[in-house]
């Protein structure tokens, strides 16, 4: 739920926390990735209800803590959430950008409470999300806004769901898997593994949600945090 995300963003109401730690842990295991280009992240699931959404929301406020001019982008067309997490309209955003209907991506820009992090909600749910995201018009716009941002940061929709997180990845330097001890199932990601393959894209890491202290575990290929999650649904 939107309430339970909130009480998640550990990294800006407690950045001294061991979950925050965590957070800034992710954050430097990416900055330090081989590959070269690494302005772009996206983070997705398999499924809803895995924690992708307070991954990446807390992802990017341990960037802009660290001066890092950051822009969290919702890019789930389809069932989006960021703008009810921030307790703010959803007016204006990507879908108006990328359907011509805002000339200039400036205005679907937004300020937030959090110093050097801005967002851009994703407007008006289309009849045409994966087309949209697809689009030249995407791909133009975020190779501009890596000239503006030290880092952008998309929240994708879950992988099985719909086809726009793999077509979203073929734009993407870098993809965060987000999977949930004990709620994914190895089937969603065998599944998700080989719809990401077929699209050619390589997976950057994954994070695995509610694991305890015996369970968790840190490896070169795993980025792996123990959360506080309840049984709650996480986004």
């Amino acid at each position: 739920s939107v309430g339970t995300i909130q009480r998640r963003l550990v990294t800006h109401e407690n950045p001294r926390s061991p979950i925050s730690e965590s957070y800034r842990s992710l954050r430097t295991s990416l900055m330090y990735t081989t590959k070269r280009d690494q302005g772009t992240i996206m983070v997705s699931s398999p499924g809803p209800g895995e924690g992708k959404t307070t991954t990446i929301i807390n992802l990017a406020i341990t960037y802009a803590n660290l001066g890092k001019k950051t822009l969290l982008i919702d890019g789930d067309l389809r069932k989006p959430v960021l703008h009810k997490v921030f307790n703010t309209n959803n007016e204006k955003g990507l879908t108006h950008y990328l359907s011509g209907i805002e000339e200039k991506i400036e205005t679907i820009i937004n300020p937030t409470d959090v110093e050097n992090l801005q967002i851009i909600y994703s407007g008006a749910i289309p009849p045409n999300p994966s087309e949209l995201i697809g689009s030249e018009l995407m791909r133009n716009m975020i190779a501009g806004l890596k000239e503006k941002y030290d880092v952008v940061l998309f929240d994708a929709p879950p992988i099985m769901a719909v086809t726009d997180a793999a077509v979203l990845s073929q734009l993407i330097d870098q993809f965060i898997l987000v999977v949930r001890f004990g709620i994914t199932d190895k089937d969603s990601i065998n599944h998700t593994l080989t719809a990401l393959s077929n699209v050619n894209t390589i997976l950057t890491g994954v994070v695995f949600n509610d694991l305890n202290q015996k369970n968790s575990y840190y490896s070169k290929s795993y980025y792996t945090y123990r959360d506080y999650y309840t049984s709650d649904e996480s986004t």
